[in-house]
């Protein structure tokens, strides 16, 4: 299974537009991709293809996530959107 880390890069953190656009990328891939805050409950996994599940996750901008999945290329792409600040105009 493959994993990395990430801060979150958008201003308000995973919101309702953020969230939006990563589950929108998740569900582009079959495999199972999860998302889990560091410093929580690491039985706490939340469905990246889930932006309600996204948003209940409570990431602020500057908090660490953790993206696994059996698909490399999704954690890369899923970790790569979390970085971004996807509020930016």
């Amino acid at each position: 299974m493959a994993s990395k880390t990430v801060k979150v890069g958008s201003s308000v953190g995973l919101h309702a537009r953020p969230a939006s656009i990563i589950a929108d990328a998740a569900g582009e891939f079959d495999e199972d991709i999860f998302l889990n805050l560091v410093g929580e409950d690491d039985d706490n996994e939340t469905d990246a293809a889930s932006s309600l599940m996204i948003m209940a996750l409570g990431a602020e901008q500057g908090d660490e996530v953790t993206v696994t999945s059996d698909n490399e290329e999704a954690v890369e792409k899923i970790a790569g959107l979390i970085e971004q600040d996807l509020d930016a105009s």
